[in-house]
């Protein structure tokens, strides 16, 4: 049984600006501790404020690794104005844009996590083109369109050691739930043959290498 995380890191949790429930929050930090075992990165595409990067870094600390957590810190497209998720409190008054790094920064500073992350700043894609460590965890969570979702999986997901967890977030078969690029992933990681789902937890899917390929 993974170890929970300790009241101050959930309270850091439950505190932070973001979006994932408890109960998938508690299934990720569980994905993390057993990937932790790897001593490699643990890694997440799709930073926002921070919310969810507690999580893997109380797991990075407690383990003698490293958080790893890639955005670009101008939002997805369903938090820009006009849209569902869009809160004004994060956009620049000086440019006029999102820019959700500042929040981050606050969260991480609040939780006494600072040092145990690498914050990449900038786009998904050419971080992946980039990265030539191999990582115990990808978290999936960035843009939901098909091109983000899928540039995601497509950048990180051969990243993934022997025995590590591929986990994606938001992963809804009905389309009456959600959108479905994050669905179509976890499908494509599926038959690729190169990974075995190991758990689910509401729209969270835990998912381990097993085979060579992405």
């Amino acid at each position: 049984m993974a170890a929970a995380p300790a009241p101050k890191t959930l309270a850091a949790f439950e505190a932070a600006t973001g979006f994932m429930p408890l109960n998938e929050g508690l299934a990720l930090h569980a994905a993390a501790t057993e990937a932790a075992a790897l001593g490699l990165p643990l890694l997440e595409v799709g930073t926002y404020c921070g919310r969810s990067t507690i999580l893997l870094a109380d797991v990075a600390r407690e383990a003698g690794t490293t958080a790893v957590t890639v955005d670009h810190h101008r939002g997805s497209e369903e938090q820009q104005p006009g849209w569902e998720y869009h809160d004004p409190e994060l956009v620049d008054p000086e440019v006029g844009r999102m820019d959700t790094l500042p929040a981050f920064r606050r969260t991480l500073f609040r939780a006494g996590l600072e040092d145990h992350v690498v914050a990449l700043v900038g786009r998904s894609p050419q971080a992946a083109r980039i990265w030539n460590t191999p990582l115990g965890l990808v978290f999936i969570d960035g843009g939901h369109t098909d091109e983000h979702a899928g540039g995601d999986y497509e950048g990180w997901a051969p990243h993934v050691a022997d025995g590590g967890l591929l986990v994606i977030h938001d992963v809804f078969p009905d389309p009456a739930d959600g959108g479905q690029a994050p669905y179509r992933v976890y499908l494509r990681a599926l038959a690729s043959g190169a990974f075995t789902e190991v758990s689910v937890t509401d729209s969270l899917r835990v998912l381990r290498r097993t085979g060579p390929g992405s």
